[in-house]
């Protein structure tokens, strides 16, 4: 046998000792959870769920901070320029992994090639509510509404780019509609006009809206994903009430840096599978407004992300957003 074959056999074979050790040691540390948005909200509440059980299952401290800045790109591309070794991690969704990569003129990563994705956390529906003064119950009501009344429907979001205006962008081309976009800061001032009559309808978190839809002050049309949602018992999908087929949510995802090695990236996937096998933790999720995910293998999640980057650019080209960030 060659010097050149007995040293490629040794090369593999340490190869793959130092990938399982990698396996077996990790973590061995503290790790980080990133999340690109600010404290609250569902990002937080889904890392802070799996990190903590993740905690307990590893035996190592799982910390999760609040990255927020430049509409999550401050944070996720912190991530995505880390020490690719796993004691980086993000959970991050489409406004980070797709919808940035059209409506940033210059995005400092890649949603695809910079990260290495390990499991799909699971989607939140947002409500499309209306005024409550507004005779509008249905989304054909918003149809008679519109052709009755030209010009005077408008919606709000937290900002041109944003995932509430591209669904309501969305709304607006599914339906032919003559409405205008109301962009805010935030979701809560938004909401706040809508109850208040200055803006007529608008896409928002369940989480968000609750509190108004319970007091009367906006009502809920219904529903953005095709399935209902235990928190929202009485709302029905807007698939069923007028535009069948529709379907968008925010999804979440916990990633890790490219070139993470695969034994790290393959435990932690087989550690959030497991958790997610508990029905309690599933519990916990679906509490904070969270669908939970399926499993998907790497290869399906960066699919994913692809597919998503050419459905949100799409909207957002249409809607002359493109490049504005």
């Amino acid at each position: 046998m060659s010097r050149f074959r007995v040293s490629a056999g040794l090369a593999l074979a340490l190869a793959g000792a130092t990938a399982a050790f990698a396996q077996a040691d990790y973590p061995s540390r503290t790790v980080t959870i990133v999340s690109p948005v600010a404290t609250g909200g569902t990002y937080s509440a889904a890392a802070r769920i799996i990190g903590a059980k993740l905690e307990e299952r590893l035996r190592q401290p799982f910390v999760i901070e609040n990255r927020q800045g430049a509409g999550t790109v401050l944070g996720t591309n912190s991530v995505a320029k880390a020490a690719p070794d796993g004691y980086t991690l993000l959970v991050a969704g489409n406004p980070a992994l797709a919808i940035n990569a059209t409506v940033s003129k210059s995005l400092p990563y890649d949603p695809v090639a910079d990260f290495a994705p390990i499991y799909f956390v699971g989607r939140t529906p947002q409500v499309l509510v209306v005024n409550a003064a507004l005779p509008i119950r249905s989304v054909a009501e918003i149809v008679r509404y519109a052709k009755d009344n030209p010009g005077k429907l408008n919606y709000a979001s937290t900002g041109a780019g944003t995932v509430l205006h591209l669904q309501g962008e969305l709304l607006k081309g599914e339906l032919k509609l003559d409405i205008t976009h109301v962009p805010y800061r935030g979701a809560s001032p938004a909401l706040s006009d809508v109850a208040a009559g200055h803006v007529s309808m608008m896409f928002v978190g369940h989480s968000v809206a609750r509190g108004m839809i319970d007091a009367g002050k906006v009502r809920a049309i219904g529903i953005s994903t095709k399935e209902r949602d235990d928190n929202l018992k009485g709302i029905p999908p807007l698939a069923e009430t007028g535009l069948p087929g529709f379907d968008l949510a925010l999804w979440y995802m916990l990633l890790a840096p490219a070139r993470t090695p695969q034994p790290v990236v393959d435990r932690l996937h087989a550690e959030v599978e497991a958790i997610y096998g508990d029905a309690a933790v599933r519990s916990q999720l679906v509490s904070q407004g969270i669908t939970p995910g399926r499993s998907m293998k790497p290869d399906a999640l960066r699919a994913y992300i692809r597919s998503e980057i050419a459905f949100w650019g799409a909207i957002a080209k249409k809607a002359g957003v493109a490049g504005i960030l």
